[in-house]
């Protein structure tokens, strides 16, 4: 590649998310990694970067559409103070200029936080409650909203596997409470929220996603663009819960790495 070139464009996002499956008032969660698309035209800083995804997306969802990124920090699960408007997410640039971003409003969980612009941001991400897995948690409420999720360079996995497991009564996994200070402006808080986490040394439970992930594209239930040097996949919340749901009928042990008995 000449010095200079780029690998894509803000008609190439436009054009993937379209192939893809995307369309007006979509509500789309993303996982990303915007580096490995290579290098985009017309950006030089970070913030370009984050304003050209953020027009070509709502080009596409128009503004009855919502954009969701998580700001998970895991901060209870690591012991940690949470500070809404202060405390990074780990999930990457994209999501943390998401988080920076005035136009955004951030859930007030203390490790699986998530951060939304557009029509559905305000129903998304109030009055969260203590267990983002259980009935009217995020994942529930996106499920509701008919949520798809578009990710960039990550395959059709996502953390809402854990509410579909949560949902089927799964026996691998179990509520976890985590305590700590949630910082509101000059308020502290004591509060607890909840993580469906696994016996860790037991590797028998270990996850094992990508087995969802190949046949989620076995099915066409997965849609892949190429954008760039890198890839956008679409999948809905819909059609993960039913593929699982079908899926460990079959095989109890489909998101899993070890073999478990059934009960």
């Amino acid at each position: 590649m000449k010095q200079g070139a780029y690998n894509y464009n803000r008609q190439n996002i436009i054009q993937a998310l379209l192939e893809v499956g995307i369309s007006k008032k979509d509500h789309i969660f993303t996982y990303s990694n915007v580096g490995a698309f290579g290098k985009l035209e017309e950006s030089t800083s970070g913030d370009d970067y984050y304003r050209i995804f953020k027009e070509a997306v709502f080009e596409v969802i128009g503004n009855e559409g919502t954009w969701i990124q998580p700001t998970f920090s895991y901060s209870f699960c690591w012991n940690k103070k949470f500070d809404i408007d202060k405390t990074p997410g780990i999930c990457g640039f994209l999501s943390e200029m998401m988080r920076k971003d005035p136009e955004s409003l951030r859930s007030e969980d203390a490790n699986f936080s998530i951060t939304a612009v557009g029509s559905k941001a305000e129903y998304i991400t109030k009055n969260a409650p203590e267990n983002p897995y259980a009935k009217e948690g995020f994942w529930d409420r996106f499920i509701k909203i008919d949520g798809k999720f578009c990710n960039f360079n990550f395959d059709a996995a996502s953390t809402f596997i854990h509410y579909v497991e949560r949902e089927l009564k799964i026996h691998y996994r179990y509520d976890k409470p985590f305590n700590g200070e949630l910082i509101k402006g000059d308020k502290v808080e004591q509060r607890i929220f909840y993580h469906f986490a696994y016996n860790k040394d037991n590797p028998v439970y270990r996850p094992d996603y990508p087995k969802f992930d190949r046949k989620a594209r076995e099915m066409a239930l997965a849609q892949i663009a190429v954008l760039g040097k890198g890839q956008i996949v679409c999948i809905s919340a819909k059609d993960t819960f039913e593929l699982i749901k079908k899926e460990l009928k079959n095989d109890p042990n489909f998101l899993i790495a070890g073999t478990i008995d059934p009960d």
